[in-house]
């Protein structure tokens, strides 16, 4: 069963899905998945993007492939910033753990005034945010 981990009400994180969670997240009432895990990062083994969007597609949802590795580069921000705002909510975004997934979201919310809110709201789904504080 996936590990869905809400951080916002429209959105949240999850470690790696498979073609079979697809169904679980669209029972939630998720809206939107995006990939952020490469395919092939965790070997032959990792279920491929292209299975989980034909899935996530059959079912009504959109999806989005926005694959990284490491920490996000301020284009990877932004695009991820571009996809929040325009696809329908909530939106469930995975990577290899969901650490990946919530930073890119937390470092779109920079500069607002809002770090304390972002970090507790990470740390209330599970991650560890602290050190981003200065970023945000």
């Amino acid at each position: 069963m996936v590990d869905i981990r809400r951080v916002t009400p429209d959105f949240a994180v999850a470690p790696q899905i498979t073609e079979e969670d697809v169904e679980a997240i669209a029972a939630a009432g998720f809206k939107t998945l995006i990939a952020n895990r490469p395919d092939g990062e965790g070997g032959v083994d990792q279920p491929r993007m292209g299975a989980i969007r034909v899935k996530a597609e059959a079912l009504g949802l959109t999806f989005a492939a926005l694959p990284f590795s490491g920490a996000p580069t301020p284009e990877i921000v932004e695009r991820m910033n571009h996809i929040l705002n325009e696809a329908p909510q909530p939106v469930l975004a995975y990577c290899r753990t969901g650490t990946r997934s919530v930073t890119a979201w937390a470092l779109g919310h920079a500069g607002q005034g809002a770090a304390d809110d972002i970090i507790e709201a990470a740390a209330g789904a599970g991650y560890d945010l602290s050190s981003l504080r200065d970023l945000l």
